[in-house]
């Protein structure tokens, strides 16, 4: 399979499913699992890095009506657009975001710490030079969502790992998460969630990316290279 598959979906691939968020995978078996999310929060439904495959209107419509979408890398615009004519909302971008704007016809509002009055807040991820992306914390669900630097897709994890961080940022993994927070569900842009013993699992991801850099330079170079250079032309 290619990193990323870009004709249109065939189907739709459900997964982290429950009462207050769903995920679903545009392209299972490519390389880059793109992984899309819908959180209800008290504001309505939040949309998150979306790709439109057939079904997903069905599927939002479990969680309630939707307040806005959100895109949260710099390399995620992907189907921001689409949904967002389809619902008549915003799509609301990180100011730290200066990519996605230029690739939205829609109207575009700033965030800053939060995504309007959702309760989903917002930090910046900058670990190396020219790659931003926004990582989310939701506190009412005790859930992280990572766009980018982590998750489980292909050409993240070696060994044993069950959430592993991108080959670039091994040697300077984001150690600021583990502070203060004690997750209980982890979300990716790239890949199924996390829904067990989180944060032990968050831990040791992080802990462990430099010492593991080495095999994971051997096993998952090529895959990674192929991933950010069809995402950075995309």
């Amino acid at each position: 399979m290619p990193a990323y598959e870009r004709s249109s979906p065939p189907a739709l691939y459900t997964i982290d499913e429950y009462d207050d968020v769903v995920g679903w995978l545009a392209h299972p078996q490519e390389d880059g699992q793109r992984a899309s999310h819908a959180i209800s929060t008290d504001e309505g439904v939040w949309i998150v890095d979306p790709i439109d495959v057939p079904g997903v209107d069905e599927l939002l419509a479990d969680l309630g009506p939707v307040a806005g979408v959100a895109v949260l890398s710099d390399y995620h615009a992907r189907d921001a657009d689409t949904i967002a004519k389809r619902y008549d909302v915003p799509v609301h971008v990180p100011h730290w975001l200066g990519r996605v704007p230029d690739r939205l016809d829609t109207p575009v509002k700033r965030t800053d710490s939060q995504i309007a009055e959702s309760g989903i807040r917002v930090e910046r991820c900058t670990s190396l030079p020219g790659w931003t992306e926004t990582i989310a914390w939701h506190e009412p669900t005790s859930t992280f969502y990572f766009p980018d630097i982590l998750g489980t897709a292909p050409g993240y994890t070696v060994g044993t790992e069950e959430v592993g961080v991108f080959l670039t940022h091994r040697l300077v993994p984001p150690q600021e998460l583990l502070e203060g927070r004690t997750p209980d569900r982890l979300l990716f842009g790239h890949g199924p969630g996390i829904h067990t013993d989180a944060a032990a699992i968050l831990e040791d991801s992080i802990t462990g990316a430099r010492r593991r850099f080495p095999r994971a330079l051997l096993r998952q170079g090529p895959t990674a290279a192929r991933l950010v250079i069809a995402a950075v032309r995309e």
